[in-house]
């Protein structure tokens, strides 16, 4: 009785554990990574992976893609609002551990993540129909490039701008060749190079947000939004700039860089890396010793192949900084920094990589400039 009793027990115990696995495997695929749903004539995005802070991975490109050009050709869709879930980020990259894996073993995923993202990316510059990503939170990277390129980026009290990638051995892509250069005079350069985070309403002082709405009024700016009868930009923007006038929070302070925007403009006026760290070294000020420090810790190939891509991006069309960019992407692929990077800041986060080469002075014009030549058939076509 008591074997028969405890076989039972066995085995319902071994039933429980089962469905507890199925359960939580079926949990796990019930969680999209993206939301896509259709609200009236608005099409919603939603970044879903919050655990993770939002960050962007290829499986979730190749969902937002396809839907973003079915809504741009539909007569039913007159605008897109793109969101992350969460409330800590939007989006805070590109999921850049896989990419660094991939790239290890020689998988197509580093060429697949790029070229599809920046595919991505140029869909949202070219975008038909009204675009508004909602930027509540952290948004770097990936981030960047999925609401940058939008026609209305609305930041709030919780976002944190930055692009960080001279210190993982990368350069500020996703089209930062062609939107940090066009910020007020070197502005975006010095964000560029340093990976200075801008929060909340310097964002849009910054000139990357359009619109500063207080988080707390988002759920309901967006219902207005959805509410709209004819969702054109100008009623779009009459709504936003509605929101904009309710939210009063740290109105009254005045923009982080504001009294360093002349220093700025003059310590990074140079046509060299070397030029900006010697203006920096011989200037004396606490903010540009704090400056060079930083310099000091980034990649030097990155801090140089930066600093031509947003030379040559200022010129540019987005469409061809991000076939320049692709060029970039593949060259850090081939070499050592970005592998370096990723273990140090992101891996093993010892915060202390050793870059190949070390210094500025050892990278040669010529590596820099093999990183900007043709791919041939392997370019990024857009």
């Amino acid at each position: 009785m008591s074997l028969t009793l405890l076989s039972t027990a066995s085995r319902l115990k071994s039933l429980y554990r089962l469905q507890r696995i199925q359960g939580h495997m079926m949990s796990s695929h019930v969680e999209p990574e993206v939301l896509l749903e259709k609200v009236g004539r608005a099409g919603v995005i939603t970044l879903n992976r919050p655990k993770v802070l939002n960050a962007l991975n290829l499986t979730m490109i190749r969902q937002i893609y396809p839907q973003l050009k079915k809504w741009e050709n539909d007569s039913e869709t007159d605008l897109v609002i793109i969101k992350g879930t969460g409330g800590k980020a939007f989006c805070a990259g590109g999921d850049i551990r896989a990419v660094t894996e991939a790239g290890k073993t020689g998988d197509s995923l580093a060429q697949d993540f790029f070229r599809e993202e920046y595919i991505l990316n140029n869909a949202i510059g070219t975008y038909r129909k009204v675009y508004i990503a909602i930027i509540d939170g952290i948004t770097m990277g990936g981030g960047v490039g999925l609401s940058v390129h939008g026609r209305f980026r609305v930041a709030t009290e919780k976002t944190l701008f930055a692009m960080p990638e001279t210190a993982i051995g990368l350069f500020p892509d996703v089209g930062g060749g062609y939107f940090l250069p066009r910020l007020k005079g070197k502005l975006g350069l010095f964000l560029a190079l340093t990976g200075f985070r801008l929060r909340g309403r310097d964002v849009q002082r910054a000139g990357i947000a359009t619109h500063f709405v207080e988080s707390k009024k988002v759920p309901d700016l967006e219902k207005e939004i959805l509410n709209l009868k004819s969702p054109s930009d100008s009623e779009v923007s009459r709504v936003l700039e509605f929101f904009q006038d309710q939210s009063s929070l740290d109105s009254g302070k005045p923009f982080v860089l504001d009294k360093h925007v002349s220093d700025i403009d003059r310590l990074f006026s140079s046509t060299s890396v070397e030029g900006i760290v010697q203006n920096l070294r011989a200037d004396g000020s606490e903010f540009a010793q704090k400056q060079a420090e930083i310099l000091s810790k980034m990649s030097p190939t990155s801090l140089k192949i930066t600093h031509r891509q947003l030379e040559e991006g200022g010129a540019l069309s987005l469409q061809e900084v991000l076939v320049m960019e692709y060029r970039l992407t593949q060259a850090c692929m081939r070499g050592f920094d970005f592998y370096e990077g990723v273990r140090a800041v992101l891996v093993d986060k010892d915060q202390s990589p050793k870059w190949k080469p070390a210094t500025l002075e050892e990278v040669s014009d010529r590596s820099v400039a093999e990183g900007f030549s043709s791919l041939g058939e392997k370019d990024l076509t857009l």
